[in-house]
Formats: C-alpha cells, sequence, structure tokens
C-alpha cells in the first residue's frame, strides 16, 4: 500500500519491480522451493528414524554448501547485473534501465540472505516450528514500511526507490537472525563442513539439482511476464506487480501454508506401498480441501471485486482510479489458474515427499512453454487486433498463466493417481464452493449499490465483508465440513 502511495505506477515504481525480479531468482531457485523439495524430506525422515546426529550433519553439510555456492554468484550477479537488464526489461528506455541497473546490485546481497534463511526454514519446519519461520519475513516488510513511511514524503520516486532496496537488504538479514537462535536449538548437533560423502547429502544433491532446474523454469514464466509487460505503456510493469501481490495473498497462505506444513509429514510416511499410499492420500485429500474452502472465493472476489480491492489496497497518492481499474483487469485474469496453481503446489510437495524432485519438473517446463507462447499472445497481438486500450495486454499475461497452470495441475494429478491412487477433489464439494461464492458475490454487489453514497473507504470494506460473511454462511448451511471446522478453531481460541 505505501509503495503504491509514494510510487506509484511511476517509471521508478517500473524500475524497482522489474530490478526486485532479478536477484529475486537466486531466492527462488536456491531458496525455499528448491531446498525445500530436496531437503526436508530428507531430514525429516532421519529425523522420524531418532537419528539427530545424521541429521544435524546433513543440515551442516548442506548449509556450508549452500552458502558457497551463494557467495558465488551474488558477487557475479552484482558485476553481471547490466548484461541481465536487457533479459527483463528490454522495452525500458535509457534512463528507466539505469536506475534498474543500480537497484538490483543493491538488492542482490539480500536475495544472498534470503536464501540461507531458507535453511533456517527448512529446519524449523522439519521440526514442526511453522510460526517463526513464516513470520521472519515481517522484519522485511517493517522494515520497508518503515522506510516508506520515514522517506516517502521527502524524497523523489526516484531516490525513495533506492532507498526502499538497501531497506529490503536490511530487513532479509533482520529476517535471517531472527530465525538463527531457534535454528541452532533445534539442530543440535549441527556441524559445518563441506563433506559430502554421506549418502544422505548427496541424495540431497540429487534431488536438488530437479527442484531446482524445476524452480528456474518456473521463474522464467514470471520473468518473461515481465518481458512482455515492459513493451506495454508505462506504468503496467508496477500495477503488475501490485495486482500480483493481491494474488500471491491466497497462494500464500492457503497453498503454500498447507504444502509447507503438508511436506515434512508427508516425508514421515513408512511402511510398504499399500500403507503410504493410503497415508497419502488421505493427507492430501485433506489439503485440497483446506485450499479448495479459502481459494474458490478468493478467485470469485478478483473476478467481482478486483477494483475494490485494487482500490482499497492501493488507491492513494500516485495510484489513481484508473490503475486500481487495470490491476481489476490484472486480478480477474489471475483468477483463471488460482486454484489450479495452489492446488498443484500441494501435489508438488506429495511427489517431493516421494523423493521425486523430476516429475514436477517436466510439467513446470510445459507450463512455462505454454505461458511464454499464449502470454505473447494474449498480451502484445490480441488487443491490437481486438481494437482495446494496450494496457489490457497485462490481462492477458494472468489469464494465459492460469490457462497453462490449470494443464500442468491435471497432468501432476493424473500421474500421481496412477502412483497412490485416486485422489483430487469431488464435484458435489466443489459446487458447494462455487454456489456459495456466487451468492456472497451477490450480495456483495447488492451491497456496493447500498453504500454508494457512503465515504469510499467505508463502502468498499462493506462490500468486501458482505461478499465475505454471506460466503461463510452458505457453507454452513450447504454443511461444508471446513466451515464448521473454522467456526470451531474461532471458538476455541
Amino acid at each position: 500500500m505505501l509503495t503504491a502511495q509514494f510510487l506509484g505506477a511511476s517509471a521508478a515504481a517500473d524500475a524497482f519491480g522489474a530490478a526486485f525480479k532479478i536477484p529475486n531468482i537466486l531466492q527462488n531457485l536456491f531458496g525455499e522451493g528448491a531446498l525445500s523439495a530436496s531437503f526436508i524430506p530428507v531430514y525429516s525422515r532421519l529425523l522420524a528414524e531418532g537419528k539427530e546426529e545424521e541429521a544435524g550433519r546433513v543440515a551442516g553439510a548442506i548449509a556450508a554448501l549452500l552458502m558457497l555456492v551463494v557467495a558465488v554468484v551474488v558477487l557475479v550477479g552484482v558485476v553481471a547485473t547490466p548484461a541481465l537488464i536487457p533479459l527483463i526489461a528490454q522495452g525500458f528506455d535509457p534512463e528507466k534501465k539505469r536506475l534498474t541497473i543500480q537497484l538490483t546490485r543493491i538488492l542482490f546481497p539480500g536475495a544472498g540472505i534470503f536464501v540461507i534463511s531458507a535453511w533456517c526454514l527448512g529446519i524449523l519446519n522439519s521440526h514442526r516450528r511453522f510460526l517463526l519461520s513464516y513470520s521472519a519475513p515481517v522484519l522485511w516488510n517493517v522494515a520497508m514500511i518503515v522506510t516508506l513511511l520515514w522517506f516517502g514524503k521527502s524524497q523523489q520516486p526516484v531516490d525513495l526507490a533506492s532507498t526502499l532496496a538497501w531497506a529490503s537488504v536490511v530487513g532479509a538479514l533482520l529476517q535471517f537472525l531472527i530465525q538463527v537462535p531457534t535454528t541452532l536449538r533445534l539442530a543440535r548437533h549441527l556441524h559445518l563442513s563441506l563433506d559430502t560423502r554421506s549418502e544422505h547429502v548427496r541424495t540431497v544433491s540429487r534431488n536438488f539439482g530437479p527442484a531446482f532446474v524445476g524452480r528456474g523454469v518456473v521463474q522464467i514464466s514470471g520473468y518473461i511476464d515481465i518481458w512482455l509487460a515492459s513493451f506495454l505503456p508505462d506504468g503496467m510493469v508496477a500495477t503488475l506487480g501490485y495486482a500480483q501481490t493481491v494474488y500471491v495473498l491466497p497462494v500464500s497462505l492457503f497453498g503454500m501454508a498447507v504444502s509447507a506444513a503438508e511436506l515434512p509429514e508427508m516425508s514421515r510416511a513408512v511402511g510398504d506401498h499399500d500403507a503410504v499410499s493410503t497415508y497419502l492420500r488421505g493427507r492430501l485429500g485433506a489439503g485440497l480441501r483446506n485450499i479448495a474452502f479459502f481459494v474458490v472465493p478468493s478467485a470469485a472476489a478478483f473476478v467481482v471485486f478486483g477494483d475494490v480491492i485494487a482500490a482499497l489496497l492501493f488507491q492513494r497518492g500516485r495510484f489513481t482510479a484508473a490503475d486500481s481499474h487495470y490491476a481489476w483487469g490484472i486480478l480477474a485474469g489471475s483468477a483463471v489458474g488460482l486454484l489450479a496453481t495452489t492446488m498443484g503446489r500441494l501435489y508438488s510437495s506429495t511427489y517431493y515427499a516421494l523423493h521425486d524432485t523430476k516429475t514436477p519438473l517436466r510439467f513446470a517446463a510445459l507450463r512455462v512453454v505454454l505461458t511464454t507462447a499464449l502470454g505473447y499472445l494474449f498480451a502484445l497481438p490480441l488487443p491490437r487486433l481486438l481494437g482495446i486500450d494496450p494496457h489490457w495486454g497485462a490481462a492477458g499475461l494472468t489469464a494465459s498463466a492460469g490457462i497453462a497452470g490449470w494443464i500442468e495441475f491435471l497432468l501432476l494429478r493424473s500421474r500421481m493417481n496412477r502412483r497412490i491412487g485416486v485422489t483430487g477433489l469431488s464435484s458435489s464439494f466443489v459446487a458447494s464452493l462455487w454456489l456459495s461464492a456466487a451468492v456472497g458475490a451477490a450480495a456483495g454487489w447488492g451491497m456496493r449499490t447500498l453504500s454508494a453514497h457512503e465515504a469510499p473507504f467505508v463502502s468498499r470494506v462493506l462490500v468486501l465483508a458482505t461478499y465475505g460473511a454471506i460466503y461463510l454462511l452458505m457453507t454452513v448451511a450447504l454443511r461444508v465440513p471446513e466451515a464448521a471446522k473454522m467456526i470451531a478453531r474461532v471458538r476455541r481460541r
């Protein structure tokens, strides 16, 4: 919200958004995705078998290897930044490219710190300590929030973007440091070493390769989106980033949260093939239901109330009503594949628990090919053919990614069904959720009409609150078990 207020959809905001994407590849390639997929299953299995000393040796070896590789990559990245910019922001003018280079060089070390934080996250998650690992990033956000509040009114957008980049690095360091004491206390036998003779270390390394490439393939899709958006009118890279922040919220809260919690639990499965399959089907089914319960109304809200959400969060300062309108289109496009993306993450975690990082890689590669081809068509030629404002090409980017996401999800589910038996959601359960969302949307739209005379902030809150409340009441009336469980949890707390 503050970034939108003080940077808006300006050229500086475009540069900051593009710059953040470039070192972010380091965080996403080496960090939570690839590291969790390769390290947590091995480490959790050792803990389940009572081999804590061996678990500590594996954790120490992986940490040492990770720090060595990341240090080299950060150094190379800072030096090679000018060569990287055309790969991500070819459409920027020379001045915007120069600012992007400056910001990227500032941000690269922070990305390296994030990678080491991901190692801490792997240790904490394996010991079922989820709160610290997923609340630590609050410090990163706080560092940037304080910076924006302190310097937002006194600095021009270009200078503020540089200050904000430095704040990101400081926040990354705080995020890492707060996890260290608990991590060291849990990994009691931790010993940093480059010794790779352990079979378990070699297993992590073997699994890391496909997971690393798989994450890289997914990241390529995000970079292609930015590259294509750089050819759209000024401000669309920034607007795409603001909208994706909202889109990532349900992905993180529900898709990633459930997947992260289930990975160490699935990795503890023991017994013969039938026993493991039964256990995995049970955990996978429960996880899919939890995800869908929250993601279906999120997708519906993006389509029906995307402008309300964008205006409530961002429309102030340099972020205008027109920017909110374009953000609505981007959110509506992202709703196409929101459910598939979040459920696909859980299926990928199931493959990782089975020490299979290659299957998700193959399907992710196909998804990127489809996203690239469809993204180009939907973002650039299609608006011209339809004779519509080229700003709407950004919505085409997210819609094309959603179509590709569904294809990837269906392939993941089909292959998993052949391995452990039939999985997925029942049609009656899905119908109940969409019916509840539709009734909630109708009620929210009615509230939008009734509250039109109220202050904009009050009206927007009333619309979204009405929608959420009616959705919950409908799911309770339709006896959706997840609704009753959520209410019971709230009452207990």
